[in-house]
């Protein structure tokens, strides 16, 4: 058979070939410019010839992004080492008038013998980014939320500062000293991870990041939850989200299990 003869539609294998061949094209075309494009539920298309040039990375109009993070707000606060460093006595005496009311979760020194988060010593900037952001909305609490968006920000100021001023007590449910796991000390570097003390140091200490030592083991193991799934989302830059989804679930209970088991440093976070 010579080669005009086999490449021609006579040939029923040559068809046959051809056919099997546009099938899959067609199949491949449809399922990658049409089916796959309206898969993704966090963009939505004016229509079908849209998503083509979408898929074919020629959009023909603004697609409208509706991903559930993007249409929830984050957090705005902007932190600098100068953040709240040098508050005066009067500051610090309104914050402690105010936090009265804060007393029945957080404890009448700070130190809290239920679940919610040891606030005394705790870095001023800490207290005052998510003091705002429960008052924005960028992080939620049932309890949290209604407290705060009341608050005035020389009044968000008064608490970091009178929080801050505290020493750092001994937790009221201390469990047993455990030894560092490898996600605290080392991180994950093969998964983007970095280790706790990055930014959690006593030492070194990331502006904004709190110190963990001696808080709610629940409490921990509570948040990084809600920062893999997404349910907390007022960290700066995503870092927590990205770290928290790319730990294990043992990973994430070692981690707030060590740092529910260590002492904090007794000492006054302002001067």
């Amino acid at each position: 058979m010579s080669a005009r003869e086999l490449f021609t539609l006579t040939n029923r294998h040559f068809k046959t070939s051809v056919g099997i061949t546009a099938a899959f094209f067609f199949v491949t075309a449809i399922a990658g410019f049409i089916v796959l494009p309206f898969a993704q539920p966090w963009v939505q298309f004016a229509d079908v010839w849209d998503a083509i040039c979408s898929a074919a990375g020629v959009p023909q109009r603004a697609a409208s992004v509706t991903a559930p993070e993007q249409t929830k707000r984050l957090s705005g606060v902007v932190l600098t080492s100068n953040t709240l460093s040098r508050p005066s006595q009067e500051a610090i005496g309104r914050g402690a008038t105010l936090a009265q009311r804060c007393a029945i979760c957080h404890g009448p020194t700070g130190v809290s013998r239920a679940d919610s988060p040891n606030l005394a010593g705790q870095y001023a900037a800490v207290i005052y980014k998510e003091l705002h952001d429960f008052r924005t909305g960028a992080r939620t609490n049932a309890v949290m939320s209604p407290f705060a968006v009341n608050l005035t920000d020389q009044e968000i100021a008064d608490l970091s500062n009178y929080y801050a001023y505290l020493p750092r007590l001994p937790a009221y449910h201390p469990s047993p000293q455990l030894p560092k796991p490898n996600i605290v000390i080392f991180g994950a570097p093969m998964r983007g991870i970095a280790p706790c003390g990055a930014c959690h140091g006593s030492l070194d200490n990331k502006t904004g990041s709190p110190w963990l030592e001696g808080q709610s083991e629940a409490y921990m193991k509570a948040q990084l939850q809600a920062f893999a799934s997404g349910e907390r989302r007022n960290d700066i830059s995503q870092q927590m989200r990205n770290i928290a989804r790319a730990m294990t679930p043992k990973e994430t209970e070692q981690a707030a299990a060590y740092y529910a088991s260590q002492p904090p440093d007794v000492v006054k976070a302002v001067d």
